[in-house]
């Protein structure tokens, strides 16, 4: 399925968004360094939506994903890696990804209401939920230790 612009601008408009219950990080079936989790995202309108959350404490990297199921990640925040977009430029260890018809979900910018630090999972969980115009009914553990 090919997304467009103006359906994307709708699935993130949406507020009806909502993920329930509390997220528990998971080690990497990879058995990489990194914690992972998979939730998935109700709506009103029945998005096939989850968002995907990765952590690599030895980077360190931070990631959270909103994916549609039919056309891949759609919006994303990244922090604490460094992203070439293709026109060449680089963006910092903070970006975000919106898709677009043009580049897919290649293109990223840079932030300005993003504050959390790469180590602080919890706020940048919330700005992205709040970005993202979800509501998290529950909690978002914390990272185990190393």
């Amino acid at each position: 399925m090919s997304l467009t612009d103006a359906e994307l601008e709708t699935i993130l408009a949406d507020a009806s968004k909502r993920i329930d219950g509390d997220i528990v990080w998971q080690t990497d079936e990879d058995h990489s360094p990194s914690y992972e989790f998979r939730v998935e995202v109700t709506s009103s309108a029945g998005w096939p939506l989850f968002v995907r959350g990765s952590y690599n404490p030895l980077i360190p990297a931070l990631s959270y994903a909103l994916i549609l199921k039919t056309a891949g990640r759609v919006y994303a925040l990244d922090l604490g890696k460094d992203h070439h977009n293709p026109q060449c430029d680089y963006v910092g260890e903070k970006h975000k990804h919106r898709w677009t018809e043009r580049f897919r979900d290649k293109q990223a910018y840079v932030p300005a209401e993003i504050t959390a630090d790469v180590a602080d999972t919890a706020t940048a969980w919330q700005q992205f939920c709040a970005e993202a115009k979800i509501t998290h009914a529950g909690t978002l553990r914390p990272v185990p230790a190393i």
